[in-house]
């Protein structure tokens, strides 16, 4: 049996996404194993979610680090303890430095809640209910050093039609839980296939 895709989940929430692309790990879905759950907030769901699931989990707290650099030092030397080959970003609120970018270039993935370029950065949602968009969606995209600039890997969108923000995020968290791990495993099938 050919190994699978081991994948760090960083989270700064509720952990949703954490949940689904387990889910999809567990039935099948997605040939790949989370081998751990980083989170930049030590009270997170995220790591109720990751117990539950038998997930290890790492939280820290960058204000106890100098600096950018030194905390994604440390997280390089866990993600390797661990034997991580992807990071796959589902709801981490910081901007990814270059260490972890050039530890994992080419390898970290990011899904955002609208259809970049439209609406980047935090409160997407509000973003694009405040600017009357006739669309709304998510994005699955690569990441590099700007703010949710990286080259899209998939889009999925619907019309806004007046919805209020409690239906829109609601459709948006659907779409999230079976666009990322679709993404991710076509993703993984490509890499293996070269």
């Amino acid at each position: 049996m050919k190994n699978r895709t081991k994948l760090a989940v960083f989270a700064s929430g509720n952990g949703s996404n954490f949940q689904a692309l387990y889910d999809a790990t567990q039935d099948g879905r997605l040939d790949a194993e989370i081998v751990l759950v980083i989170t930049d907030k030590p009270s997170a769901f995220v790591l109720e979610r990751a117990k539950q699931a038998e997930v290890s989990a790492f939280s820290f707290n960058p204000r106890d680090y100098e600096s950018k650099q030194a905390y994604e030092s440390m997280l390089v030397e866990k993600l390797e303890e661990a034997g991580v080959e992807w990071l796959v970003l589902a709801g981490f609120m910081r901007l990814i430095g270059p260490v972890l970018l050039t530890a994992y270039e080419n390898r970290i993935v990011n899904i955002h809640p609208s259809v970049l370029p439209a609406f980047p950065g935090k409160d997407a949602i509000g973003q694009t209910l405040a600017a009357g968009a006739e669309m709304a969606g998510v994005t699955v995209h690569f990441v590099d050093e700007g703010m949710d600039t990286g080259m899209i890997i998939a889009q999925r969108s619907f019309p806004v039609n007046g919805q209020n923000r409690e239906t829109v995020e609601r459709k948006i968290h659907d779409i999230e839980h079976q666009l990322y791990p679709e993404s991710l495993q076509q993703l993984f099938s490509r890499q293996q296939s070269v």
